[in-house]
């Protein structure tokens, strides 16, 4: 995937400060909030995050939108590198 093209529609979308951050195997993110809203853009391997309404399995391409303040926690069991950018 090609990671400039996968940045400028994060922008496109509104998302500023956008970098990429990869997880091992294994890691998890207990629940937790942020102050803005967060997009996550999966561009290689896997994860889960799950929320109050549901629990998402994302794969590589997938985008999940996380609002201002909503509880969600994340997990890994493969390995994952995304896109992360903030409103």
């Amino acid at each position: 995937m090609d990671l400039k093209e996968l940045k400028r529609k994060l922008e496109l979308m509104g998302y500023k400060n956008i970098y990429s951050w990869c997880d091992p195997p294994g890691a998890y993110y207990d629940w937790h909030t942020h102050s803005r809203d967060e997009v996550r853009l999966v561009y290689k391997g896997s994860m889960v995050i799950g929320t109050e309404e549901g629990v998402y399995h994302l794969k590589e391409g997938d985008i999940f939108e996380v609002k201002a303040g909503q509880r969600h926690w994340a997990r890994t069991e493969e390995g994952v590198c995304y896109l992360c950018g903030e409103k």
